[in-house]
């Protein structure tokens, strides 16, 4: 729309299927590009996409007139049939249903980049569901978590 503008940072989180450790070294940088891909396509603007093997965050610029959940959905379900046609894992790959979305602005993009560029690091400290939790809380988001991913024990 004419006369629109503007400026939306979007952090957004999600799991491999049960959690599986199958995001592999070989190929998880070939995702994130295919990712960005998606993500361009879509006539949005990725800033950074990274993660470890069983999780994955992405940094968005959100231009007008896009829906976060069906940016997700497509991001979601063209990866796992990249994934999938390109025979990454054994058998068939899926990603867990839902994510978390988190919005930023302007002046913390340096550092939320920086968090999903240091994820390795950062896990070495902090488990996955630590993280998502601790995101949930920072943002207020109340949860049940009998309704978040499937945590391994």
């Amino acid at each position: 729309m004419a006369g629109t503008y503007l400026q939306l940072y979007i952090h957004i989180v999600f799991a491999v299927k049960g959690r599986d450790n199958l995001i592999g070294d070989s190929w998880k940088n070939d995702l994130y590009k295919y990712i960005c891909g998606i993500i361009k396509n879509k006539k949005q603007k990725p800033i950074i996409v990274n993660g470890v093997a069983d999780h994955i965050h992405l940094l968005i610029s959100l231009n007008s007139g896009t829906a976060i959940s069906g940016l997700v959905r497509d991001i979601k379900n063209n990866s796992s049939n990249f994934i999938n046609k390109n025979k990454f894992v054994k058998g068939k790959f899926h990603w867990q249903n839902g994510y978390g979305a988190f919005s930023y602005s302007q002046s913390q993009v340096t550092n939320v980049y920086d968090y999903i560029l240091n994820q390795e690091k950062h896990h070495k400290r902090k488990t996955f569901k630590e993280e998502y939790q601790g995101l949930l809380k920072k943002f207020e988001i109340e949860y049940n978590e009998k309704y978040l991913f499937d945590w391994i024990t």
